[in-house]
């Protein structure tokens, strides 16, 4: 009776294993930091209505679900390139807005690095509203090349890194090159609408 007891512990021991042999087997793998991140479009232009595109005659449109940015003649996309918006608690203000300012090399007041007196980077990635600078260090804000302010509270559009989905404190990021193009052809007071389009 006692061997009849361990051989049907020894059969149910090797079904339940084969059974989880074959269910690990037929997961699927974990996915690599890399594969998680979305791909997001390069920028497109239409060469034509760029030559048509003046301070006076553009506006932006910023798609949070799609997040892209259209630098916008009337109906007409004049450019569509990819964005990060704000990530959840921090999310970019949905509305009507003008360009306030334009700044080629702007430096944010909120986030940036800890330094040393020689510019060495003692901490990286602060808030001034959390972190507390240590001794000998001071702050330096990140840089917001091409920035357009849309906010008084500091959010506008810059350069950035781009993942692929909501990732900022509430900017609107751009790549290298949409920043640049969108920045040459807007003034302050350009139309700039964020939202769910």
């Amino acid at each position: 009776m006692k061997r009849l007891c361990l051989t049907a512990i020894g059969v149910w021991t090797v079904v339940a294993l084969a059974g989880l042999a074959r269910a690990q087997l037929f997961q699927p793998k974990m996915k690599k930091p890399a594969d998680l991140i979305h791909k997001q479009e390069p920028m497109k232009v239409n060469q034509n209505l760029l030559k048509q595109a003046t301070p006076d005659n553009t506006r932006i449109v910023v798609s949070i679900p799609k997040q892209r940015a259209y630098l916008m003649i009337e109906e007409e996309i004049v450019a569509d390139g990819p964005v990060s918006s704000g990530k959840r608690g921090h999310e970019s203000p949905h509305g009507h807005f003008t360009v306030m300012e334009k700044d080629p090399n702007h430096h944010s007041s909120l986030y940036g690095d800890f330094v040393d007196h020689s510019g060495r980077v003692v901490r990286a990635g602060v808030s001034v509203h959390i972190d507390s600078a240590p001794s000998g260090t001071h702050f330096a804000g990140a840089a917001m090349k091409w920035f357009l302010r849309l906010t008084g509270e500091g959010v506008g559009m810059h350069i950035g890194i781009l993942p692929g989905y909501p990732a900022s404190h509430g900017c609107i990021r751009e790549s290298v090159d949409g920043a640049k193009l969108f920045y040459d052809h807007v003034k302050v007071g350009t139309p700039v609408d964020v939202g769910d389009y």
